[in-house]
């Protein structure tokens, strides 16, 4: 492997990781806090792409449809959480995974008789539609480095949010001791809600800026879902900074994997899992 190619995987290793991390933020905070085991994260994600592709049809713009699309899916979120998860913070796990993926197949079912089961594309928008020359015959995507940007801004914001305000404040506290919180008079039903609209918006967003490069299908979330609860379980359940720094080990096994070794290109990911698992049982970063 020559010097650009390797540039080129590392880039593609970047951008993997930091969109997964995308999605593995919001399902992290979900069962690190809440203690929700939601298998119907990845339908989110889902949902964020075909959003992407209904609204981008509809405007013209992905960027006017990521605009409108975040808003509706922080409202979606707050929805479901009302609706339905509040009632399961003080049921067994089984509940929970019974009603999740009860709502992966409501989610799909739902998908075909809106939009059908064809394979849709989306396209990226004109200022992004470049390429970057690396050398004579190689060149990278401008709209793949775009994706990489937007998701180390939106990593930061959510530091920033966790550790530096009154909300991220009281989340922190809800996640250490949640009859405390309640005792303080902070209604921590709230503080659910905004966790798990938040979740659902990350997703979300990781579907609508990965829609124009991995097309938009039935059942795309599945797959996403899988590789999401790898990287919490390898991050620490519950921490958001262990998910960015697994989300980027699973990104880059994940991608010189299939260059490297393409025929255990399906195996190397559950491998890093169960390495970090046999050093670092409970993750490379406790819950916090």
């Amino acid at each position: 492997m020559d010097f650009a190619s390797f540039l080129i995987q590392t880039l593609n290793s970047l951008q993997y990781g930091l969109l997964l991390f995308l999605v593995a933020s919001g399902l992290t905070l979900v069962f690190g806090i809440m203690g929700i085991i939601n298998l119907a994260h990845g339908s989110f994600y889902m949902i964020g792409a075909y959003l992407a592709f209904v609204l981008t049809s509809a405007t013209g713009s992905l960027v006017l449809a990521v605009v409108l699309g975040i808003p509706l899916a922080l409202a979606f979120g707050a929805f479901l959480e009302w609706a339905l998860f509040s009632h399961l913070y003080k049921r067994d796990h089984l509940e929970q995974v019974l009603l999740t993926y009860g709502l992966i197949l409501i989610f799909e079912q739902l998908r075909s008789l809106l939009v059908g089961d064809d394979v849709h594309g989306v396209a990226i928008p004109a200022f992004l539609d470049a390429s970057i020359q690396l050398t004579e015959v190689m060149s990278y995507p401008v709209y793949r480095l775009a994706i990489s940007v937007v998701c180390i801004v939106l990593a930061v914001a959510l530091y920033y949010v966790i550790q530096r305000t009154r909300l991220g404040m009281m989340i922190r506290a809800g996640n250490d001791d949640r009859g405390m919180v309640e005792a303080l008079g902070i209604n921590i039903n709230m503080i659910y809600r905004v966790v798990f609209a938040l979740g659902v918006a990350l997703a979300a967003l990781a579907g609508m800026l990965a829609a124009p490069i991995s097309s938009v299908f039935p059942n795309m979330g599945s797959h996403v879902l899988i590789i999401s609860f790898v990287i919490v379980v390898i991050g620490g359940i519950g921490s958001v900074w262990g998910a960015l720094v697994a989300a980027l080990i699973v990104g880059f096994a994940d991608t010189f994997g299939k260059v490297l070794v393409p025929e255990l290109s399906g195996i190397v990911v559950y491998v890093v899992m169960a390495v970090v698992l046999l050093w670092r049982p409970e993750g490379i970063l406790k819950k916090g």
